[in-house]
């Protein structure tokens, strides 16, 4: 079967575009939740920056009584290992590698394509963003963790071990333990991935701190 292009919200720029920033909900929100950001990125006048918000499918949720809601993958459990459908995950990476094929279409090379994700978006950015066969500009990890680690030894693109990533965490975040963003960034610098840490006294959430220290590391990758 084959496999849907993603609907997406799209915020273009006022100039001709010339890189793309694929930004993936967290769990139960949709493409609609991050494009306010856009603004406060403090990005420069005359930018090509093009963001991409798509929706995820809406699936049962095991963790939420199997509620149906937008969500990337199934949540099988909220222990420290935070249990997740690896199969779920694989679809929402195939989806996604076709939302970056689309940009590469649309003449945007892989290097000027990055990642960014919250929560459960989080995760699908780094699951793609670490095993894609072309170098991508970088990946954005906002309150999440590692899903399927497993694997990633084996998993990873020699394309990507240089990959810049951004990485926030709130310390008092009762979804997503701050330990789990400890453990991913961790896991990271273990493999030799450069991992930029930040973490501020929020719970589940960004802050507007957050979001200018991000603009500032944007700015480096794709200004």
């Amino acid at each position: 079967m084959t496999t849907q292009l993603l609907d997406c919200v799209e915020v273009e720029p006022q100039a001709e575009a010339n890189a793309a920033i694929i930004w993936l909900h967290g769990l139960g929100a949709d493409g609609h939740d991050f494009p306010p950001i856009v603004p406060e990125l403090g990005l420069p006048e005359g930018h090509g920056i093009r963001f991409v918000f798509p929706h995820a499918a809406q699936i049962p949720v095991t963790v939420n009584g199997g509620m149906v809601m937008p969500a990337w993958y199934d949540i099988l459990g909220m222990d420290f290992e935070r249990r997740v459908d690896e199969e779920g995950v694989r679809a929402s990476a195939e989806r996604i590698e076709l939302l970056m094929d689309r940009e590469r279409g649309r003449g945007i090379p892989s290097e000027r394509i990055l990642l960014a994700g919250f929560s459960q978006g989080g995760a699908i950015a780094l699951h793609v963003g670490l095993r894609s066969p072309e170098a991508l500009a970088g990946i954005v990890a906002l309150s999440t963790y590692i899903a399927c680690d497993a694997n990633l030894d084996e998993e990873r693109s020699p394309a990507n071990h240089g990959i810049p990533i951004f990485q926030a965490h709130g310390s008092m975040d009762p979804m997503v333990p701050m330990a789990l963003g400890q453990a991913a960034r961790e896991r990271l610098e273990g493999l030799g991935y450069g991992v930029e840490w930040h973490e501020y006294p929020m719970q589940h959430q960004v802050c507007l701190e957050e979001i200018q220290a991000l603009g500032a590391w944007l700015r480096e990758r794709l200004a």
